[in-house]
């Protein structure tokens, strides 16, 4: 790591005020804090008492991502193996399949589920990295700042809550719009009001439909088809996806068709417990939108239906289906747009909750719901805020008038 060091102090007259390549600085002093700590620092007496800079905070919830990226090679490749034993197919085609059949196809051998899996996930997330990136150093050199770790978070989990046949193309496209319309004409990080990740992905949604849902989307096979256990819920109920051969335990732990990173509730709860232990996420959040999902899908239940079979499956098997607990850990937490103050959070989260319920349960074209609900509690954030500061005001100032 010394020779790193001396390299990058060569280098660094360049990329300063002055050198020959003045405007690239932001991009030499994003790998110089990424790999040590950074130089400046402050001088005389300050009132800085936490040592968590973006730097850690973003570190934090990529580290709180790993279980969901473990399960994104596991289950991706788990899915594609049954699918070519259910069909009969001997190869994979392409690029792949030189790599994939090395290890066999046996959905249970664990290695050769991974090994599946990864060939799907690692060119999504590599092309999310490089594309995304490319436009956080264009920004970052426009404005003369530097480029923060921001974008390492929201390239994971973008890549997490996207399907693996989806067109590569799609995926630069999708992270794109979440980085430029989502956060860079915002200011960058930290004055976006709507999450990154989550924007592109409803890019995506809107404009190819068919690249992100149906049933021929979500297991990396040609010619297989298979609606998720969520999907199944919206035709037939929890009956239909017993019919379908799932259980709730394989909901739970995430062997199911859906989103790569997005099916394990058991990895969510993992993150959940790292980002709440290192204070990275709040805890008054997810307490809310649990707290919301469990209480509108209870009155759902006593309510009932005969036209709407939604209305009928429990609060549980919303927690494990579709994409609700990767959305209640790792979006609705995200501290720029999400709720600042504490009862403001518990509000915020409780919206998320009921938003998702109301759209799964009575919107019959869309039986997802945690995105569409995420992002329009992003929007009513500030509003809350603003309400819970004035009550505040008017509360001292009744109390010491």
């Amino acid at each position: 790591m010394s020779s790193t060091r001396q390299f990058l102090d060569k280098l660094h007259p360049l990329f300063a005020k002055g050198g020959k390549f003045e405007t690239l600085y932001p991009v030499y002093e994003m790998v110089d804090t990424f790999l040590y700590s950074p130089s400046d620092v402050t001088s005389g007496s300050t009132h800085v008492r936490d040592a968590v800079d973006l730097k850690r905070v973003m570190t934090y919830v990529w580290i709180a991502a790993l279980p969901c990226m473990f399960m994104a090679f596991l289950n991706t490749g788990y899915q594609a193996n049954l699918g070519m034993q259910a069909l009969g197919i001997e190869s994979v085609p392409g690029w792949r399949g030189w790599i994939v059949n090395l290890f066999g196809h046996n959905p249970w051998n664990p290695l050769a589920n991974l090994v599946h899996g990864a060939a799907y996930f690692l060119p999504v997330y590599i092309v999310t990295l490089v594309a995304g990136g490319l436009w956080e150093v264009l920004f970052s050199v426009v404005r003369k700042h530097d480029v923060n770790e921001g974008f390492f978070v929201s390239s994971i989990l973008f890549a997490l809550t996207l399907p693996p046949t989806i067109p590569l193309w799609q995926v630069a496209l999708g992270i794109s719009f979440g980085v430029v319309i989502g956060k860079e004409v915002f200011g960058g990080t930290g004055k976006n009001f709507l999450n990154p990740a989550l924007t592109g992905r409803a890019f995506l949604y809107f404009a190819y439909p068919a690249s992100m849902s149906g049933d021929a989307v979500w297991t990396a096979v040609d010619g297989f088809a298979g609606a998720t256990a969520l999907g199944h819920a919206a035709i037939g109920g929890v009956s239909a996806i017993r019919d379908a051969g799932i259980n709730w335990w394989q909901t739970f732990l995430g062997f199911e068709q859906g989103s790569m990173g997005e099916t394990s509730t058991l990895a969510c709860i993992i993150g959940a417990a790292f980002l709440i232990y290192t204070r990275i996420a709040n805890w008054r959040i997810i307490a809310g939108v649990l707290a919301g999902m469990i209480g509108t899908a209870t009155l759902f239940n006593a309510i009932g239906s005969s036209s709407d079979i939604m209305f009928s499956m429990p609060w549980y098997w919303h927690l494990t289906l579709g994409g609700f607990a990767f959305g209640t850990v790792y979006m609705a937490t995200d501290p720029v747009s999400a709720a600042q103050t504490n009862t403001g959070r518990w509000f915020f989260g409780a919206l998320i909750g009921f938003m998702t319920m109301l759209i799964r349960v009575v919107n019959p074209a869309f039986p997802e719901g945690i995105m569409l609900a995420i992002l329009f509690a992003n929007i009513f954030a500030p509003l809350i805020d603003y309400v819970v500061i004035k009550l505040n005001i008017a509360k001292r100032v009744k109390r010491y008038a």
